[in-house]
């Protein structure tokens, strides 16, 4: 439609373009419009006024014209009155169609009025469902927090309640039931942080009472890894210089892994406390939470350590359940702080750990009294032990239990030196003091494989039964000794910081219990007046010697590294040469004694008036006791004993009989008596000679000269410095003189 034709503010335009348009379609397509717009704008009448106007200005037109020509005029008023009545006509029409339209506009103004109301109703239902519908998602919503959380579903339930606040009480800011809800939010967080908090608690509770058995697990995955460690020393020997935590040790276990956590045996979720520190970090209260968990696994510590033990029970199974549930408790710990770094500071866990390292040495050392027996403190050694290498394998500080185990190694060391002294004290107080007889080979090996005897004839040489030299006390001892040693070093065994306390503690123990309970026993045993006895305890200490001195061999090869190198001298091996060299004496006392005994029997007539013709009675039981002891008392002695007694006992003798003339008794002595005395000196020299042995000789040489000097016709060849010094060089220079008088 060509609207931009005509113009609505325009009346009389408008009324002009409808009387001259060229066509009827036209006519109406602007007539209609006209209509309806001077209808509905109230400009009706003006519209028919501007077409009356431009009638009767077609009319004067037309009358001008038919001035001019009537005729014309009269037909053309015919025609104008008949378009008049037309136009009459189609005014009427356009007032009734007008009418029309009015009403129409009417209606339809009415009806958009209801329209829009309508509309504004279905607006406000729409909102009221809108508005129901979100407080219906807050309260589903609601419910569903509440479902998570009796579902256990802790993290979810808050994130839920974070969307309800955040997001959907937006939506229901105006209305009433948002204010409920956000006032209940501060409460739901507190339900949701006490129901985690009730899990975790539990966990914990739980934890606790499985600490000791996760011990359990890791002191016997400790115990494998040992195992395999000596299983590969054994292969490669040096692999005994690297102990158990040492790298060149983790580096050979790798292929091992094992989770003390996470096993066949045992599984240890950590999932409530990170879902209870998720929970708090959300809600803004982790600083309280690890507060709060701090001092729970204190408490737990504390209902973790009891408050006394025993350790003579069986298995040291009070001990063990100690340990365990420390080792338990802290690697709970250790495996907290490495997963929750920022719950579990290292500075809270070691004091944690220094706490019940303390309670825990404290509880031993109350009961070690009970402890009387050397193997039962070794197995609570072996457990402690194996705590100590358990817990260094999770980076935790080991130096106190180390120094620990130095007061157990001295109660140790005590208990050893107690009981081996009494073994000792009884082989030595036992014991038969003769020469120990061997009546099988495999009786003869295991003697000689436990002593330090080397025999002076093979093996194959030898018959049996047969005797060996020393006596019984002497294995016995040595096997005692060796059992000491070895038990002295089972405690260095799996873990022991401190060899060289070993090796200092061992020198002075074994010196201790060699010189005071061997040593100083057969001392005391020497005030017997058995010469068999006394040869016995001599041949025992030459022994003893030799086995000190064998045994500092033995601890120079069997001391550790940390010990300073050089010698080790015993002061036991000092002892027993000491207390030989006292022996010895009381041999030549008992030997001397006996030759006092003898020679004091002896009843010379120094003026006799007839020639003895046979050696003193004295003289032959003398020689023949000389020879009876060497050939059986003091058989088993070192040859160069043997003639250092026979030495001094000769020596002995020569002095005792040289003193027999010159006694005051005897005033004075003439040829017969001298004669009998020359007798018995020669039947001495002939004993002497019969030793082969020409420096014991040298003992009768005083007594021979002063003999030749007392038979001597010249008596002043004595007095001649030159003649004397070489006829009766040995002659004491105041008994010559004497006994020439007699």
């Amino acid at each position: 439609m060509p609207s931009a034709v005509y113009q609505r503010n325009n009346t009389d335009a408008v009324a002009q373009q409808i009387v001259v348009s060229s066509s009827e379609n036209e006519y109406f397509n602007l007539l209609i419009p006209a209509i309806k717009d001077a209808g509905s704008s109230g400009r009706g009448q003006r519209l028919l006024q501007s077409l009356g106007q431009y009638s009767a200005g077609r009319e004067t037109e037309i009358e001008g014209i038919c001035g001019a020509n009537h005729q014309g005029f009269v037909l053309s008023v015919s025609q104008l009155l008949q378009t008049r009545a037309e136009s009459v006509a189609l005014t009427r029409e356009i007032l009734g169609l007008n009418q029309s339209i009015k009403s129409s506009t009417e209606t339809l103004a009415q009806q958009k009025k209801s329209l829009v109301e309508s509309r504004i109703v279905r607006q406000n239902i729409n909102g009221a469902e809108d508005a129901l519908q979100d407080c219906l998602e807050v309260l589903r919503l609601a419910n569903r927090v509440y479902d998570l959380l009796a579902q256990k579903s802790y993290y979810s339930a808050l994130r839920a309640l974070e969307e309800l606040q955040k997001i959907q009480l937006q939506k229901i800011t105006p209305y009433k039931i948002a204010e409920l809800v956000q006032k209940s939010v501060p409460a739901t967080n507190k339900l949701i942080a006490d129901a985690v908090m009730d899990d975790l608690n539990t966990w914990l509770f739980r934890i606790r009472e499985t600490s000791e058995f996760i011990g359990e697990v890791a002191f016997f995955h400790t115990e494998q890894r040992r195992t395999r460690q000596k299983g590969r020393a054994e292969k490669v020997t040096t692999l005994n210089n690297f102990k158990l935590n040492s790298a060149v040790e983790y580096v050979a276990d790798e292929d091992e892994e094992f989770d003390v956590l996470d096993n066949d045996d045992l599984k240890v979720d950590f999932t409530p406390l990170f879902e209870c520190m998720h929970i708090h970090d959300a809600l803004g209260q982790i600083d309280k939470f690890k507060l709060d968990y701090a001092a729970t696994r204190r408490q737990q510590k504390d209902l973790l350590m009891p408050t006394s033990i025993t350790l003579v029970d069986a298995d040291s199974a009070s001990l063990s359940q100690l340990l365990e549930g420390v080792a338990g408790f802290s690697i709970i710990e250790k495996s907290t702080m490495l997963k929750a770094p920022n719950l579990r500071s290292l500075a809270d866990i070691d004091e944690l750990w220094d706490s019940m390292c303390q309670t825990a040495m404290v509880l031993v050392s109350n009961a070690l009294f009970q402890v009387n027996n050397a193997e039962l403190l070794l197995k609570i050694k072996g457990v402690i032990a194996l705590f100590i290498q358990t817990m260094s394998t999770w980076g935790y500080a080991v130096r106190s239990l180390d120094t620990f185990l130095m007061t157990l190694f001295d109660r140790y060391a005590e208990l050893l030196k107690r009981r081996f002294s009494d073994d000792f004290q009884e082989i030595v107080s036992t014991d038969d003091y003769m020469p120990m007889p061997i009546h099988k080979p495999d009786e003869y090996d295991k003697v000689v494989n436990v002593s330090w005897y080397t025999p002076e004839k093979s093996r194959e040489e030898l018959r049996f039964p047969c005797v060996l030299p020393f006596s019984q006390m002497y294995p016995l001892c040595c096997i005692d000794i060796r059992n000491f040693l070895n038990q002295f070093y089972f405690f260095s065994d799996d873990h022991f910081q401190h060899p060289k306390i070993i090796d200092d503690t061992l020198k002075v123990a074994l010196d201790e219990l060699l010189c005071e309970k061997v040593c100083q026993s057969l001392v005391d045993r020497l005030s017997t007046q058995y010469l068999g006895q006394i040869v016995q305890i001599l041949i025992n200490l030459e022994h003893f010697e030799i086995a000190c001195k064998e045994l500092e061999q033995l601890l120079v090869a069997a001391r550790s590294n940390a010990s300073a190198g050089g010698s080790i001298i015993l002061k036991a091996t000092v002892e027993f040469r000491s207390s030989k060299k006292t022996a010895e004496k009381r041999i030549f006392e008992l030997v001397n004694s006996k030759i006092d005994d003898l020679i004091g029997t002896a009843e010379y007539d120094w003026t006799a008036s007839t020639l003895e013709t046979e050696p003193s009675n004295y003289m032959q039981t003398l020689t023949r006791y000389l020879s009876n002891i060497m050939t059986t008392v003091l058989l088993g002695l070192p040859t160069e004993i043997k003639e250092l007694i026979y030495f001094d006992a000769l020596s002995h003798a020569a002095t005792m009989i040289l003193s027999l003339p010159l006694s005051p008794e005897v005033r004075s002595i003439n040829p017969h008596g001298v004669a009998a005395l020359a007798k018995d000196v020669q039947y001495l020299t002939e004993f002497v000679d019969t030793l082969e042995n020409p420096i014991l000789k040298e003992n009768l040489d005083e007594l021979q000269q002063t003999v030749s000097l007392m038979q001597a016709e010249n008596s002043d060849d004595f007095y001649d410095m030159a003649t004397r010094n070489k006829k009766y060089g040995r002659v004491d220079a105041i008994n010559g003189p004497i006994l020439l008088e007699k």
